[in-house]
């Protein structure tokens, strides 16, 4: 606990995280509510998920998401206080499970307020487009199965993007580097996916990407078009996050601070 404490005063005192993370929830409860008032389907009948739709700000707001948890750690390596927070806590795994502890809260914290404002600014301005239940659509409220599990989703979706860029960064410690890193592996696998002409290949690379698979926990229509199911896809995204805080542990207790 003294671990945990140490690291949530850090980054409540750290300048800009605050911010960061206020942002974070603005701009994709903002995205969200624009993809919903953009949308028109006079009469009904088009193909569209209206849950997708409110949480398409979650695409956006991950990226401030990783910024966030990048910093946490290797913020510190930029200025050499990781040297006195070792020094303090020889358990380096200690440190490192103590800063993903923190910002998984924080995150969590801050997409649960995203997410909510989202589902229910959707719910609003998507009704006002035709897009209800009386022309078919599925209900946008969280007491649907569906959209309650599209949201929680979403949330845990934003979590495990910030344990996966918290362990990158914990392994290659460069700021620029991590975040760099991050952004092509969540951003680059569904461009490249795109361009490719081979049907297999482009499920296997849905299949395998961070996002792409992570993202179907939004999925509340045609989901059996999806090449994973929504929690398949969501698992995929935490194999990532595990594989990089794994990485990022054994490069912090085998390599010099």
């Amino acid at each position: 606990m003294t671990a945990v404490h140490a690291e949530w005063t850090k980054l409540r005192t750290l300048p800009g995280t605050g911010w960061l993370l206020l942002a974070a929830a603005a701009l994709t409860a903002a995205v969200g509510a624009v993809a919903a008032n953009s949308v028109t389907c006079p009469g009904g009948g088009c193909q569209l998920d209206p849950a997708k739709v409110s949480l398409t700000g979650i695409d956006l707001g991950q990226a401030v998401v990783a910024i966030v948890a990048v910093t946490v750690i290797s913020g510190e390596y930029s200025t050499g206080m990781i040297r006195l927070t070792l020094a303090a806590t020889p358990r380096r795994g200690l440190v490192l499970a103590a800063k993903a502890a923190v910002v998984s809260v924080a995150t969590l914290v801050t997409g649960a307020v995203a997410v909510l404002a989202s589902v229910l600014a959707g719910g609003v301005l998507l009704g006002r487009h035709g897009i209800s239940t009386a022309y078919g659509y599925q209900a946008l409220s969280l007491g649907s199965g569906p959209v309650l599990r599209a949201a929680a989703g979403s949330v845990l979706y934003l979590a495990l993007i910030a344990l996966f860029s918290l362990g990158v960064a914990a392994a290659v410690r460069d700021s620029a580097v991590a975040i760099g890193v991050v952004l092509a592996l969540l951003y680059l696998f569904p461009i490249i996916s795109s361009a490719v002409t081979s049907p297999s290949w482009h499920r296997h690379l849905e299949q395998l990407s961070p996002m792409t698979a992570g993202l179907y926990i939004q999925a509340t229509a045609n989901l059996r078009s999806l090449p994973l199911t929504p929690w398949q896809g969501l698992g995929v995204l935490a194999a990532w996050a595990a594989g990089a805080m794994l990485a990022g542990a054994l490069l912090l207790r085998f390599r010099d601070a």
